[in-house]
């Protein structure tokens, strides 16, 4: 019942947001002619740029695999990750994609439950630290530029806040896995097992440091790519802002239409750019909000390879069954763990 209520709300507000950036007529009219004079290659340069985007996150998770000591065919982890990435798009919430990656992963690997499961986490976790890192790195830069108009600077001080819980909780949980305090932790502790099984996980890619770096590269071109497919869809509708400043704007998209408040944060994703880009960059408020869409729209269509992939898919191996709802509440516990150790 609870997630239902929360699918509720997040598409009540998707439809709000929706309907309050595009109901304004003249707004549309002017819309529907920067879409006329599009200039669509710069669409088709997006496409490939996100293209790099999957070949690093991919990448990404076959290293962590590895650490993991599970070894698939790169057609069987491409089309496990293709899959994920498809769900992440039309699931609501922000771990659909992963609960599917982890099932079909399991399917192939039943012997490596704890090894699959904590890759797929720690996917997204060094992920999440190589966002924190551009993040901080972009607001350095940029901070006097971000902070100009008083709504700009609030959706920045909003960024600020989710930027500093992350570093503290990133650095609470160094220290407390370092020192494996789980383990001094009662012996009928909620999730105590869990959050031990977590810590031993932080040791495993502390020792592989060096394909944990890896890992880490991957996932800073990973987001810079995802900012370039953003930047080119501005461009194919003739908003020529500045590299640097686009960059700068796009950590506040991303983390604030991350938030479980919108279905994949739509609506989130195109009002943020038409306070930001038309702020800060003078671009039209019709240019700012299609800009959201338009982005949106091009990862949709690299998207879609995953639900090919999915109709055909079979594991390569005869195993027991998987159900579905253990895996997602296996996901939800090593999440919650973390949290817990954060």
């Amino acid at each position: 019942m609870k997630k239902i209520l929360v699918t509720i709300f997040q598409l009540a507000v998707t439809i709000a947001v929706l309907y309050w950036v595009y109901h304004d007529p003249n707004r549309r009219a002017q819309m529907a002619e920067a879409i006329r004079d599009a200039q669509y290659h710069w669409v088709v340069i997006a496409i490939l740029a996100y293209g790099v985007v999957e070949i690093a996150a991919a990448f990404r998770w076959y290293v962590l695999l590895k650490v993991q000591k599970i070894h698939l065919t790169l057609p069987r982890l491409l089309a496990l990750f293709l899959i994920g990435m498809f769900y992440n798009q039309f699931l609501p919430g922000g771990t659909g994609g992963d609960i599917i990656k982890s099932y079909y992963l399991l399917k192939e690997t039943p012997d490596k439950k704890a090894g699959a499961l904590l890759a797929v986490v720690f996917d997204r976790f060094i992920g999440l630290v190589a966002l924190v890192a551009i993040t901080g790195t972009l607001i350095g830069l940029r901070y006097d530029f971000l902070s100009q108009t008083t709504e700009t600077r609030n959706l920045l001080w909003v960024l600020l806040v989710v930027l500093g819980a992350s570093i503290l909780a990133l650095l609470s949980t160094f220290v407390i896995s370092g020192f494996n305090l789980f383990h001094s932790l009662p012996e009928k502790f909620p999730g105590r097992e869990k959050l031990i099984e977590i810590s031993a996980a932080y040791h495993l890619y502390a020792r592989h440091w060096r394909a944990t770096l890896v890992a880490f590269g991957a996932s800073l071109v990973a987001h810079l790519a995802t900012f370039a497919t953003f930047l080119c869809a501005a461009y194919a509708l003739g908003a020529a802002v500045p590299l640097v400043n686009f960059f700068a704007v796009m950590p506040i998209e991303r983390t604030i239409s991350a938030l479980p408040i919108s279905f994949a944060g739509i609506g989130l994703r195109e009002k943020i750019f038409q306070i930001m880009l038309h702020g800060l960059c003078g671009v039209p408020e019709a240019t700012a909000i299609l800009i959201g869409s338009l982005s949106f729209l091009i990862i949709l269509i690299c998207c879609l390879p995953g639900a090919i992939v999915y109709f055909f898919y079979k594991p390569s191996v005869a195993v027991a069954h998987v159900k579905l709802r253990e895996m997602e509440k296996e996901i939800a516990v090593l999440e919650h763990g973390i949290s817990e150790a954060e």
